[in-house]
Parts: structure tokens; sequence; C-alpha cells
């Protein structure tokens, strides 16, 4: 079913690292007829690729660590355990990008590469999408510092069995949902990826 809504204002609130609008805006109800307008902060982002370098040889994936701002004080630890990711730029394709980023951020070639999903991080307020991938990969040299540093990139990638990976998923030591997802999927769905 169609709703429909009605963004009366927009104005730039914040022009950064991330961009923040404010929207006036009215919507459809359940029930029938529109809604009182209402006022909301979005912020805005470029699509995102995270991918999950897998090596069905060794049955290993490779992850990276890295220092992440939106973490302090949520976290025992604003250094959190990821997949790769990076930022979709104008005119790339998210396979592009998953290349790329496998390449900066943890030294991998893709043999292949697989959609998990594509899922939107906060709708509440942020209009970042995630592309979801699972690269396959030859992980034997893949543990290293990577990054970009004109980024403020400093990146550790490591490799780790899939069960133990799955296991710091398990235990909460896994907070960024990408990873989740990702070795959620894995776990269902490596026994048909190619060795």
């Amino acid at each position: 079913m169609q709703y429909c809504y009605r963004v009366r204002r927009r104005e730039r609130c914040h022009d950064g690292f991330f961009q923040m609008d404010r929207l006036e805006l009215e919507h459809e109800l359940y029930q029938g007829g529109m809604g009182q307008p209402i006022v909301r902060e979005l912020m805005t982002r470029d699509p995102v690729v995270a991918v999950l370098p897998y090596d069905p040889v060794s049955d290993s994936v490779v992850l990276i660590e890295q220092f992440r701002v939106g973490a302090l004080g949520q976290v025992d630890t604003p250094w959190l355990v990821e997949v790769v990711a990076g930022i979709v730029e104008s005119g790339e394709s998210p396979e592009t990008v998953a290349v790329r980023e496998l390449k900066e951020e943890a030294g991998c070639d893709a043999r292949d590469l697989i959609p998990i999903c594509r899922y939107l991080s906060s709708p509440g307020g942020l209009s970042e999408h995630v592309s979801l991938y699972c690269a396959l990969v030859d992980a034997s040299d893949a543990a290293g510092i990577y990054g970009l540093p004109e980024e403020g990139e400093d990146i550790r990638a490591f490799v780790l069995s899939r069960e133990a990976a799955l296991e710091r998923v398990l235990q909460g030591a896994v907070s960024s949902a990408p990873p989740i997802i990702a070795l959620q999927w894995l776990q269902m769905n490596h026994g048909h990826l190619k060795v």
C-alpha cells in the first residue's frame, strides 16, 4: 500500500563530515487523513558498501579493527571489530567500492563478490543505506595494518576462523551491525560458497 507524505520545509542545519537537514513534514495516518506537521532532523550520508572477506579454503574471515567516534561512551572501547567498508562516491558502483576498499583496508583481492543484503542503518534520523557483500578471498596474507592516512584511517586487519568470528558475535564482542549481519549470513550460507 502506498501512503502519502509532504515535506513542507527543508533547511540545511550543518554541512561538515556529515550533513544535517531539518524537515517540517506531514504524513498520512493509518486511520486515514494527514497527521499534524512534525519537525525532524535528518542526517544525510552517501550510500555505504560493507564487505566480509571470506576464505572458503581455510574457512576463515578477515575482520578489521579501527577507532570509531560513534562508539565513544557506548561500548567498552571505541576500537570496534568491523568488516571492510567505504562510501560510494558519485559515479561509482557498489561493486567497484567493494573491490577498492578490500584492497585498501585488508590487502585482499576479491575472487568473487556475493550480495548479502541492502538495508537502512538507522532510518529514524539517518538516510544512509548499506549494501552488504561477502567477498571470496585468499586470506593467507591478510593480517596487517592498512588504511589511507590522508583519510584518517588506521586499520588493523586480522584473520579468524569462521567459528571463532561467530563466537565473538555470540559473546557480544562485536557491536557494529554490518559484521553481525554478515557473519550470521555466512554461518547460514558457508556450505554453498565455492572453494
